[in-house]
This record gives structure tokens, C-alpha cells and sequence, in this order.
């Protein structure tokens, strides 16, 4: 398997600037609707906050050295927009900048590319205010923001991730409300999804009008669908999901147009967003790279209890993770392979994969066998997907560290570094020590 992989292969982690940093009200910071929705009571598991998270902010350096001992290459971070322009928009908080250059250059002094996002979910609160992504005006000003990012940050950066998963933002953030800003409205949901997507192509424009060297892409979620059973109505539920969660963001990017199945079901429910000329051009501009998040498969059953979709998952069957998802590989080669024959043969970034399991910190470690033998796996699925003719690049494993894990608050650890929360000690898991020694046969 080491052999399928390129001399120049991204190793990385990935992590949110929200789930790790902390520092919330220090150096200018303005809120963002995570910390809004965070200290809203009931909204987070065990009532937990990003407030100090694992205080990355503070520690950056130490993390760095975790990774160059590891033997990591790469790094996928986001940068946090209310550090940059405290409400979004107008004046520029230069301590905010000064932090992501410190980054950036321990980063590039240790040997470790960055790779960041420019939205991971942490809209500044200010702009909530406005209407949130409902608001056309945040397409400008989320481009005015990257062209920030860019003129400060581009010399030297060559990696740049405009969205993280605008799937879930938009869904668990504006239709089922579980994330922040915790909005429940099909019709904000879907204009969301469609204001993202041009913010995107804004962010895209200003750094090709900038001229600054390296690639520009984005980042999907993509799940694997199967229908739950042999028949017309389980075929056209799993159908209904992958055109939710998967197709209404790929189409627009690789075919300048939305699914037209799921088009007509919103415009039955007049559910369909506010276009303006000229917007499916702008999102489906050139991108030099897509990046691919995956985590599990959904088996999907017809059900029509459930409004406008009719479809529902199905409880997955075993192995499964401490967040309730199914362990299959194989939908990582099933994904990518999809994206090469339907979609684009651009080059390719896992930039997320990993698995939550119940840690347990003894004698200064974790033995997460468990996690070793998903990693395992899900790395054959990727070497397999380079060997079908995938432009596969690089591969981020989520996460470096243990850290705010949404609405789940810090039950849940992904990490291959353990927290310990009350000490913001690190600590390596027997993850950490394996990828090392395979990091290590591969140079």
C-alpha cells in the first residue's frame, strides 16, 4: 500500500479554528455566532463552550513540534474571520493578522505546509445581525475578507479552501438547528446554500485577479447513499439524500447547474433560492482543487413521515464510532471514484477522515487500537483510489487534537493527541506513535 502513494503525498491533520484555538476575547477577537449559540443554554452537550478549547492560540508552537515529530508535511487549519475584522466587515484587526503570520511561519520553519480554510462554520456575530448567509451582502463581504487573507498570507501560503462542508452549515445550521445560528427554515436554509456557494466564487475571483501563486479550491462533505432495499421507493429516497447532501453543491461547481430532481421538488415547496444572472457562472469557475471530507455511509429507506425529502437513514449496522457512524471504508473508493467518472478530474485532497472512539488516558497514553485499524483501512480505500487513476494528493486525518467537537461539546474525541482539558497536557495516543512509523517507512 506505502508504495501507491507519491514522494510529494500531503501527510496532514486537519482541525477548526473554533474547536481548538480559545482566546476568545483576547487581541481584538470579535464573537462569532459559535460563541453566541455555544453559551445559549441546551444547545451543547454537558452546557461547553470554545471559550479556552485547547488553547492553541497560546500553544500553536507546541502543536507544530507534535507535528514535525510525527512527521507530518502538511497542515489544514481555519483561519477565524472575527480575528481578521472583529464584525465582519470594516476595520482590520491587525492582531488577528499578526497570530496567523506567526502560524504560518512556525508552520513553514517546520517543514509543514498550510492549508487553510478561510469558513469553517464561525460567522462573525455582526453579521448574523444582518440576516446571516440569507443576506446576498455577505457574498461581498466575505470576499473583501479573503482578499484580506490573501494579500497578507499569500505570499507564503500555497494551499487555500474558500468553504469547509457549506452542506452542513447550511442543513444542521438552518434547517434542523442544531448548529449555530440554529435556524429552522427550509427556505433560509436553501437561500444559505446558494449565498455560500457565491461567496465562494467571489473568494475564488479576488485571488486569481490577486496573482498569487498556489491553488484555490473547496471543501465537500460527501456521503455515501445506499438505498436501504431493492425498490423503486428506497432507490428514489437514497436519490432525494445524495441530491441533498451531495449533488445540489457538486452540480453548480463541476455543471453550472443545480440537480434538477431536487430543483423541482424545492420549487414544489417554493423552497428554491433567489438567483442573480450571471451566478452559476461565477460558482463554477475553474478550481485547482476539490477537497473531500468522509466519514461514513447512510443506508437509506423511504419514509414519508418525514416532510419534502420522504427519506430517512436507517439505523447503520456494526462497526460503528462513538458518534453512532458506520466504519466503511470502502465508501471513501466509492466516493472518489464517483468524483473522477461524474464530476472532475481535478486533483483531489482528502482533507478530512477520521473517527471518534471512547478514549481512555492510561499511563500517559491511549490504546485506540480501534483507530489504528480505521486508519489502516481508510488509507488502503485511498491507495486504491490512486491506483483506479484518482489525482489523489494529499490526506488530512481529523484531527490532530482532541477539541470542541460542536454540539457535542468535548464528549467526543477525535484526536490522535489526547487533552486532557483540565491541564491542556497533550498526549500522544498510539495513533500518533503508528502514523509516525508509517510516515516513516514512506520517506
Amino acid at each position: 500500500m506505502k508504495s501507491l502513494f507519491p514522494p510529494d503525498f500531503l501527510w496532514g491533520t486537519a482541525t477548526a479554528s473554533y474547536q481548538i484555538e480559545g482566546a476568545v476575547h483576547e487581541d481584538g477577537r470579535g464573537l462569532s455566532i459559535w460563541d453566541t449559540f455555544s453559551h445559549t443554554p441546551g444547545k451543547i452537550a454537558n452546557g461547553d463552550t470554545g471559550d479556552v478549547a485547547c488553547d492553541h492560540y497560546h500553544r500553536f508552537e507546541t502543536d507544530i513540534h507534535i507535528m514535525k515529530e510525527i512527521g507530518l508535511n502538511a497542515y489544514r487549519a481555519s483561519i477565524t474571520w472575527s480575528r481578521i475584522l472583529p464584525d465582519g466587515k470594516g476595520q482590520l484587526n491587525r492582531k488577528g493578522i499578526d497570530f496567523y503570520n506567526r502560524l504560518t511561519d512556525t508552520l513553514l520553519d517546520a517543514g509543514i505546509q498550510p492549508m487553510y480554510t478561510l469558513f469553517h462554520w464561525d460567522l462573525p456575530e455582526g453579521l448574523q445581525k444582518l440576516g446571516g448567509w440569507a443576506n446576498r451582502d455577505l457574498t461581498e463581504y466575505f470576499r473583501d475578507y479573503c482578499a484580506i487573507i490573501f494579500q497578507h498570507l499569500g505570499d507564503r501560503v500555497h494551499y487555500w479552501i474558500t468553504l469547509n462542508e457549506p452542506s452542513v452549515h447550511t442543513y444542521l445550521g438552518h434547517l434542523y438547528g442544531t448548529h449555530a445560528p440554529g435556524l429552522t427554515d427550509w427556505k433560509t436554509a436553501t437561500q444559505t446554500a446558494h449565498h455560500l456557494l457565491v461567496a465562494h466564487g467571489l473568494a475564488v475571483q479576488a485571488f486569481r485577479e490577486g496573482g498569487f501563486p498556489g491553488s484555490i479550491g473547496i471543501t465537500l462533505n460527501i456521503n455515501h447513499f445506499e438505498a436501504a432495499g431493492d425498490t423503486a421507493e428506497h432507490r428514489q429516497a437514497a436519490q432525494r439524500m445524495d441530491g441533498l447532501w451531495n449533488r445540489w453543491y457538486l452540480d453548480p461547481l463541476f455543471k453550472q447547474s443545480y440537480p434538477a430532481d431536487i430543483w423541482e421538488l424545492y420549487e414544489n415547496h417554493r423552497f428554491t433560492p433567489s438567483m442573480k444572472a450571471g451566478d452559476l457562472a461565477l460558482i463554477s469557475q475553474p478550481l485547482d482543487f476539490l477537497g473531500i471530507n468522509y466519514y461514513y455511509r447512510e443506508i437509506i429507506h423511504a419514509d414519508p413521515t418525514i416532510p419534502v425529502l420522504q427519506a430517512s437513514a436507517s439505523s447503520p449496522p456494526p462497526p460503528i464510532t462513538a458518534m453512532g457512524w458506520e466504519i466503511f471504508p470502502d465508501g471513501l473508493y466509492h466516493v472518489l471514484t464517483r468524483i473522477k467518472r461524474e464530476y472532475t478530474s481535478i486533483p483531489i485532497y482528502i482533507t478530512e477522515n477520521g473517527a471518534a472512539f471512547p478514549d481512555v488516558l492510561q499511563n500517559g497514553t491511549v490504546q485506540d487500537t480501534p483507530r489504528i485499524d480505521y486508519l489502516k483501512k481508510h488509507f488502503q480505500a485511498a491507495a486504491e483510489a490512486l491506483a483506479a487513476g484518482v489525482d489523489l494528493r494529499g490526506y488530512f486525518i481529523w484531527s490532530l487534537l482532541d477539541n470542541f467537537e460542536w454540539a457535542c461539546g468535548y464528549e467526543k474525541r477525535f484526536g490522535i493527541i489526547y487533552i486532557d482539558y483540565a491541564t491542556q497536557q497533550r498526549y500522544w495516543k498510539q495513533s500518533a506513535y503508528w502514523l509516525k512509523d508509517f510516515l516513516a517507512v514512506l520517506r
